[in-house]
């Protein structure tokens, strides 16, 4: 296996235990809508994304993002904001 498919194979597992831990939530939740803030900080996926040597912005929520995108691709995730407030939910009835 090569570099990229190496780390997409490893991304795709990232998304696959990002939607195991929603999946583990959403009984915990109205209309099994579990806040995106809860799954970013439980499972600590905000990094400062930028160099040492750039202007630091703090931590930011991107990896959370990408590997959400990466499974509602896969119609394995809904995603829906409201207000300033984000949350998600598995597909599966």
């Amino acid at each position: 296996m090569n570099h990229k498919d190496r780390i997409h194979f490893l991304l795709h597992e990232c998304a696959n235990e990002v939607l195991a831990f929603v999946r583990e939530r959403e009984s915990l939740h109205a209309g099994r809508w579990v806040p995106a803030v809860e799954v970013k900080e439980s499972l600590q996926l905000n990094f400062v994304p930028y160099p040492k040597s750039s202007e630091q912005h703090g931590e930011k929520g991107w990896l959370f993002a990408i590997l959400a995108r990466m499974l509602e691709d896969r119609g394995a995730l809904e995603y829906k904001r409201d207000g300033s407030r984000s949350f998600c939910r598995s597909t599966r009835p």
